[in-house]
């Protein structure tokens, strides 16, 4: 039992590693866009399409890998597609066209599109169901690291190597993580802990598209989907875009100044997830109380951005982008939601579904609003009247969120001991 409790730690430990990879590589281009578009001449349209590809690959995997983590196994799978994207990191390092840089990108969005949802899994296998939200929503927590990581250090890196040896350090990382994982990662334990380890499920075909029925089946599947698609879609966006614009060009912030705003948004993240996965998981014994209570404080907090007076102070912005990353992070939640859903053994598949349109929604409001606002402004897409609109409309997106996902059903607390009585 020692040799299980000390591999399960070493487990967890690894697969962190490989979600801050992910991070990473998901946040790394903003703040090498100018060398890109430096080196190769890009305009902004072919700059976002870079950027949005690893999110669109990311998206398009997440049913297939469902499958395979639950038939084939997270060993197998993690360290195949962690193997796709050190060929995706070389790629991109050697790009001499918009075209490469895409396929680059693509490559790492296959790459990573693993590294959460297996963890997720392996977590449901060596742990069991007790600590699921909690260990989750730490992987979340530490995997900001690779945020972080792509922001100043980025910088600072590229300016003493350049970008594309950079990407090719990287790369080596990748490959050495890939070749560590497979050696020590096992899917399941050897031996039984105090929970239920799922038998493993075939690889049928007739069997996984009965799989895929049962969970399409599932009403709270969509709700739970779209929750998360508007959720990490919005925050993504504000995070990974929009905040910057508002900031310097609405509210006069320097630049120096929103980069500390957004790291507070990272700061939130990181403290707020493991806290709102120990009151779901210890304190307030229920999924849907905690997740619906950060929908309404990012509703709130959006709000209030579409409305704050030029001259803020800087005080009251970095209080409202730190509740900001802390109330976003109770969306994490959800995974723990859609899981206790679902039989046990069809657990990759249905974190994975919803982890679909989680993907799909940074690419929709990271590319939407920009159209909305160019669209409804096009005299002045990047004016106080455009950023206004855009948080309303995610707002309202939140708003209805909220309301669909009151009829959820609740898997924790005295509610669902009452269900299965």
């Amino acid at each position: 039992m020692r040799i299980i409790m000390a591999r399960r730690w070493i487990i967890f430990f690894i697969t962190c590693l490989l979600f801050v990879l992910s991070q990473f590589y998901r946040s790394s281009v903003a703040v090498i866009s100018p060398n890109l578009i430096d080196d190769l001449a890009l305009d902004t349209k072919a700059l976002s399409l870079i950027s949005a590809a690893f999110f669109y690959a990311f998206a398009v995997m997440q049913i297939p890998i469902g499958l395979y983590l639950d038939s084939i196994g997270p060993r197998i799978t993690m360290t195949v597609l962690t193997l796709v994207a050190v060929a995706g990191s070389l790629v991109f390092a050697l790009g001499q066209s918009a075209t490469s840089l895409v396929i680059g990108r693509a490559l790492l969005g296959i790459g990573m599109s693993c590294n959460l949802m297996g963890t997720l899994k392996l977590i449901t296998l060596w742990f069991g169901p007790l600590r699921f939200a909690t260990l989750a929503a730490f992987v979340v927590s530490i995997g900001t690291a690779g945020n972080i990581g792509a922001s100043t250090p980025l910088v600072m890196m590229v300016q003493a190597i350049g970008w594309r040896m950079a990407f090719v350090v990287f790369a080596g990382i990748n490959l050495a993580l890939a070749v560590i994982f497979f050696a020590v990662v096992r899917d399941r334990p050897e031996q039984p802990g105090d929970w239920v380890v799922p038998e493993e499920v075939p690889t049928d075909l007739g069997e996984t598209l009965k799989s895929v029925r049962a969970l399409f089946a599932e009403r709270d599947y969509w709700i739970i989907s779209f929750g998360t698609f508007c959720r990490y879609g919005i925050f993504a966006a504000v995070q990974a875009l929009w905040a910057g614009p508002y900031l310097m060009q609405v509210l006069g912030i320097s630049p120096v100044m929103t980069g500390n705003l957004l790291f507070l948004m990272s700061i939130g993240l990181i403290i707020g997830s493991p806290v709102c996965g120990w009151l779901s998981d210890a304190r307030i014994r229920s999924r849907k109380v905690v997740i619906i209570s950060g929908l309404i404080g990012m509703i709130i907090i959006l709000l209030i951005l579409a409305f704050l007076p030029i001259g803020i102070g800087f005080a009251f912005l970095a209080m409202l982008f730190f509740t900001f990353g802390f109330t976003s992070s109770a969306g994490q939640i959800m995974y723990a939601h859609i899981k206790e859903r679902m039989p046990i053994e069809r657990a990759g598949t249905a974190m994975t579904g919803i982890n679909f349109f989680t993907m799909g929604g940074v690419a929709v409001f990271l590319q939407g609003l920009g159209n909305l606002m160019q669209y409804l402004y096009p005299e002045a897409s990047l004016g106080p009247a455009a950023f206004k609109g855009s948080f309303l409309f995610c707002a309202s997106c939140l708003v209805v969120t909220v309301a669909l996902y009151i009829f959820t059903v609740e898997t924790l607390g005295r509610r669902a001991r009452q269900t299965h009585d």
